[in-house]
């Protein structure tokens, strides 16, 4: 009679296997706060592997530890598992990136406690989105109303610099009399489509650091001696469907905001990137340029972090408060998005603009 076949006897999962098989990330602390454990997904969070992260604290492994810290002595005092939602999450390895994560943490014997970290940065960018849409109905409709305000001394600017050309003797002066009224033109343009009923952008195909360069030059004249503008472009953006004088003013507005906050010292750096699969609102895009003004500046008043957009609102004295809502409004048109993150000392805006047609996800 043939043998029998053998089997081999079923082998159950190890738990460390299991553990790192889950979306959400957990990390497990001793006493003292030292890390013990990290699975997969909190390793790719940290940015940092299981063996290089046992044995460190916390806090080395995150810029700022103390709502995390302040989580974990909670829990060890009551003994019982606390959620905390919303915590703003910055890892030492990924400086560059701030995350928003809702944290659970429950208690271990002896003192020991488990963090379970979900990463909810995407969804908390796409309320914010949200946010900033929702804000455009009152600031256009405010903006209309100081449009015409501003449109009468355009054509005033315009008269004076052709009546001052005409008087000038050396013809090589006329070379400033005519960047007054080439700028008073594309500004009365720009006034007569914030007026108009939401007509479309005049597009056309461009490189997107045509207008850039244009902004920067225009930026480098104004800036004081102290104050670093730098350009850090990717050559390899396609060309995008803009409006030239819509998009030049929008940029304008963005840097000459970092500008004016930075002061007589620091460093402003112009980037452009692209991005791929990035949500706008409902539309979903595969590409996206990103236009970024990074500034080493005071940041954001907190104050003013959900008002940032509206018309009249502003955190420097003497500011009228309209050209973040302005710039706003221009990139929208073009279906793209100004967002921004701020911390003392590290602010960025970045205009979101897309290479494609919308996809409605």
């Amino acid at each position: 009679m043939a043998a029998e076949p053998r089997l081999s006897p079923r082998r159950e999962p190890e738990p460390a296997g299991l553990l790192d098989a889950l979306a959400t990330a957990l990390v497990m602390v001793d006493a003292r706060d030292e890390v013990l454990y990290l699975n997969a997904a909190a390793q790719d969070l940290l940015a940092i592997g299981d063996a290089g992260a046992r044995g460190r604290k916390l806090g080395e492994l995150i810029r700022d530890p103390r709502p995390l810290e302040a989580l974990i002595a909670r829990v060890r005092e009551r003994a019982e598992p606390i959620a905390q939602r919303e915590i703003k999450l910055t890892p030492t390895a990924r400086s560059d990136v701030s995350l928003f994560v809702d944290c659970t943490a429950s208690p271990l014997e002896p003192d020991q406690v488990l963090l379970e970290i979900a990463d909810t940065t995407a969804q908390q960018r796409i309320n914010r989105d949200a946010m900033l849409l929702s804000q455009l109905g009152g600031s256009r409709l405010m903006v209309k109303s100081l449009a015409h305000e501003i449109k009468n001394p355009l054509g005033g600017l315009r008269g004076a610099a052709q009546l001052l050309e005409r008087e000038l003797p050396d013809a090589r002066l006329k070379e400033y009399t005519q960047v007054v009224i080439s700028e008073a033109d594309r500004l009365r343009a720009l006034v007569d489509s914030l007026l108009g009923p939401g007509y479309p952008p005049n597009k056309q195909s461009l490189n997107v650091h045509e207008p850039l360069q244009h902004v920067y030059q225009l930026l480098r004249s104004e800036a004081p001696a102290g104050l670093e503008i730098v350009r850090d472009y990717d050559p390899s953006l396609p060309h995008l469907s803009l409006d030239r004088d819509q998009m030049i003013q929008a940029m304008l507005n963005v840097g000459r905001n970092a500008v004016q906050v930075l002061g007589n010292s620091g460093r402003l750096i112009i980037r452009t990137r692209a991005l791929v699969n990035v949500s706008i609102g409902r539309a979903h895009h595969r590409v996206v340029a990103s236009v970024q003004f990074e500034d080493n500046g005071p940041g954001v008043p907190p104050e003013l972090a959900d008002t940032l957009f509206y018309p009249r609102v502003t955190g420097r004295p003497g500011g009228s408060g309209l050209g973040l809502a302005v710039a706003q409004d221009l990139v929208t048109r073009h279906g793209g998005l100004i967002e921004y993150e701020s911390r003392p000392g590290h602010t960025v805006f970045t205009l979101l603009l897309p290479l494609e047609e919308d996809e409605r996800g």
